[in-house]
């Protein structure tokens, strides 16, 4: 377990209205410059270097130079996941605006597939006995590794590297499980490789095309209006 005043301090990190405004940004998955962000959260450029610089030391975010510019991303999948799971506790209020339907529908969270669609999509490869489920990961099948081997996707490099295999996400508008992890990644990397899935021009929203609609339904059984 974390020290109490490590964990206060990225919980105070965090709990700054400015930094939370462009952390939740980030967690869309484009990097983002200083200007950007501070345009986004609406304080001035000299404010939003300040707050980046604390998520910086705090170790939330990283910065990559390219040329003159510099681009802000969150430091690592673990702060992605931490971000999201906050995002369950916040109560819900009368006054809350509801989430755009597109983005409830299908939008990438940090980089796996989330939203009504990333649902489905690990609901269709456990009814077809492709993956199992255990507390808060997901395993495959020996059929579900050659049913994803099949897409493209190297089961054996992913099992072996440092990132969590397969994780049970949270969706927080659906309140039900995505595949996140290392074989989430994998899996949208390879839908939007297919066109199955294409990015909207603004933030994380995803669209299912054509070719999408066809392939789950033909490959999972999945199928929408």
């Amino acid at each position: 377990m974390p020290h109490p005043l490590d964990l206060a301090l990225t919980a105070s990190l965090i709990g700054d209205p400015a930094r939370a405004g462009m952390l939740s940004r980030l967690l869309e998955g484009p990097a983002r410059t200083a200007g950007e962000l501070a345009q986004e959260a609406r304080i001035s450029p000299q404010t939003a270097s300040g707050h980046l610089a604390k998520l910086l030391e705090g170790g939330l975010v990283r910065v990559e130079v390219q040329g003159r510019h510099r681009y802000y991303r969150l430091a690592s999948p673990d702060v992605a996941r931490a971000l999201e799971a906050l995002s369950l506790l916040v109560p819900t209020r009368q006054s809350t605006v509801r989430v755009p339907e597109p983005l409830r529908f299908a939008r990438t969270c940090y980089d796996h597939l989330a939203g009504t669609l990333g649902v489905a999509l690990a609901e269709g490869l456990e009814r077809r006995g492709l993956l199992e489920t255990g507390d808060d990961s997901y395993a495959l099948t020996p059929e579900g590794a050659r049913f994803i081997t099949r897409w493209g996707v190297d089961v054996d490099a992913l099992s072996q590297g440092r990132r969590a295999f397969a994780r049970r996400c949270l969706d927080w508008s659906e309140r039900r499980a995505h595949i996140g992890g290392a074989l989430g990644a994998a899996l949208a990397e390879r839908l939007f490789k297919r066109r199955w899935i294409a990015r909207r021009p603004e933030g994380r929203g995803v669209r299912l095309t054509v070719e999408g609609r066809q392939g789950f339904d033909r490959e999972l059984g999945l199928s929408w209006p």
